[in-house]
């Protein structure tokens, strides 16, 4: 047997498990097999390049609520490792992190290279060995009395005890391990924002603002994505050049990507630029406004906290002149105004990948996964974590959480299990 375990995958899971496993049994001779030249490739993009480790919510039960696919998978895993166990790690790593507004978790000194070196710091001292531009063609039992795996590579075959898989979202791999036995559930983006055309937005990029944002269809019923809540969004929208993305959006796509895939990503969403009104309230308060400021332009007021630019766009959209005052608001138009500012709507027509951070929803089917160890049902010794499972979450450093966690539980699982076999010898 040339190692104990071997990892397939160079990338945040695969180095937790790593890290995790070589400080449980540091007398263990554990590889890392990445095909890649370069590890960690996802950490160093991660953020805009601050890498995002995790979220500052300190709940298990209120974490998985960020994941469309594993939540319920995930209960049990987090209540073992989660959040306020990332920072109680890098701590003693000699990393510290920091909690933003937006709840989004970072190394202080706002660098991915950081996350990086801690890691390749981590396994050099662990005497963890990596092999880059290791690229693995086959997984395979040696025979059946020794329970051996047999790697094939391009750099020649190795044996070892336990597997680890966590190439992520890697079409190769999930080939392979549907020749092993395992059902694939088929890929689709999973966080992407929406490419829109539309006067109303035309020339505001880079304006962001609080909203409330639903999916529809072409009749324009809300989107029934199986859970009530999913298929509406509320938090920052921000307008591109394509068309829409930020929070509010990239939440949506993730728990709406089977659905919009479904609908080759030409559907409907509605926005409600003010979220504490609906029409009804608004046709109100608009009515109030215009004996208020009877004598003002509606151009020259801005009544809500609503980006001026925004403002004059919606106005335009319903043939309000520069010179109407609000005295010449008619019912209808007030109630035109209230439907552009709570019950905008918007055609879209395609999609775009949400900057380099590619994720997918997909991958090996969960309930061939035990999630108490992150052990294969179909093939012993085999351990699979990170986004080669079908699981995926939100942004906002929830994916990474997913990797640590499934790392730190494969390797005590791995460790449990090799303390037990000794015991018995």
């Amino acid at each position: 047997m040339d190692f104990d375990v071997i990892i397939v995958g160079g990338g945040a899971a695969g180095f937790f498990t790593a890290i995790q496993l070589a400080r449980l049994q540091p007398e263990q001779k554990i590889l890392i097999l990445e095909r890649g030249k370069q590890v960690l490739t996802k950490v160093k993009i991660s953020g805009g390049g601050r890498c995002n480790v995790t979220h500052a919510i300190f709940d298990p039960n209120e974490f998985v609520n960020a994941y469309p696919r594993g939540k319920r998978e995930l209960k049990g895993p987090f209540h073992k490792f989660c959040s306020g166990d990332v920072f109680a790690f890098f701590e003693s790593c000699g990393v510290s992190l920091k909690i933003e507004e937006d709840g989004r978790v970072f190394p202080v000194s706002d660098s991915s290279q950081t996350i990086i070196d801690c890691f390749l710091d981590q396994i050099n001292s662990l005497g963890v060995k990596l092999n880059t531009g290791c690229a693995v063609k086959t997984i395979q039992k040696t025979d059946s009395q020794t329970a051996l795996w047999n790697v094939v590579t391009n750099q020649g075959d190795f044996q070892t005890a336990q597997v680890v898989v966590t190439t992520g979202s890697n079409p190769k791999m999930w080939a392979l391990l549907e020749n092993m036995g395992h059902s694939i559930v088929s890929a689709v983006p999973s966080l992407f924002t929406f490419n829109i055309k539309d006067d109303r937005i035309q020339g505001l990029m880079g304006l962001s603002t609080d909203a409330e944002v639903s999916l529809l269809d072409d009749a324009g019923r809300t989107i029934d994505l199986g859970n009530p809540n999913s298929a509406t969004s509320i938090g920052p929208l921000l307008i591109t050049h394509w068309g829409m993305s930020g929070p509010a959006i990239l939440k949506l796509s993730a728990w709406g990507a089977r659905a919009l895939h479904h609908l080759n990503y030409k559907f409907k969403i509605r926005v409600n630029w003010l979220p504490q009104y609906n029409l009804e309230t608004m046709v109100s308060r608009l009515t109030e406004l215009k004996q208020e400021q009877a004598k003002k332009q509606v151009h020259n007021t801005r009544p809500f906290d609503l980006p001026k630019r925004l403002w004059l766009k919606l106005l335009e959209a319903i043939g309000i002149s520069t010179q109407t005052k609000w005295a010449d608001m008619s019912k209808a138009l007030l109630r035109s105004l209230a439907e552009q500012l709570t019950q905008c709507q918007f055609k879209v027509d395609g999609k775009s990948t949400f900057k380099e951070e590619f994720v997918t929803a997909g991958g090996v089917d969960l309930k061939e996964i035990n999630f108490k160890t992150y052990e294969s049902k179909i093939c012993s010794s085999l351990y699979l974590a990170g986004e080669v499972l079908d699981i995926d979450a939100v942004t906002g450093g929830f994916n990474f959480q997913n990797a640590w966690t499934g790392g730190f539980i494969v390797a005590n699982a791995i460790s449990e299990k090799r303390n037990k076999e000794s015991s018995r010898n």
